[in-house]
């Protein structure tokens, strides 16, 4: 599936199963709480903090699908095309950052 593919198949999904698009601020803070849960998740699989019964159950990719749903859903509400603005962040990170990582002491 494309980016542009997922874009097309969750506006149809919240227009006929899902009825209409939440306000964008609303998705906003859904967007958040999807990435507390992402992060909460990943605290507990590759850092310090214990897993909960609760969390037990919880799957890293369904969580980042959740994000990514909702972020989708953001970028259909405010007419943003995420294939053009993913390759334009990539010209811009490579034109800022050709040599920044290279040079950076901190990553040898």
């Amino acid at each position: 599936m494309t980016i542009k593919q997922a874009q097309t198949d969750v506006d149809k999904w919240i227009k006929t199963v899902g009825v209409k698009y939440f306000s964008e601020l609303t998705n906003l803070g859904i967007l958040m709480e999807e990435i507390g849960e992402l992060s909460r998740l990943m605290v507990r699989q590759y850092g310090e903090q214990s897993f909960k019964e609760s969390d037990k159950s919880k799957e890293l990719s369904d969580e980042m699908a959740d994000v990514l749903w909702v972020l989708i859903c953001l970028a259909n509400q405010t007419g943003v095309d995420l294939t053009t603005a993913l390759q334009k962040n990539f010209e811009k990170k490579n034109l800022r950052d050709a040599t920044r990582h290279l040079e950076n002491d901190k990553l040898k």
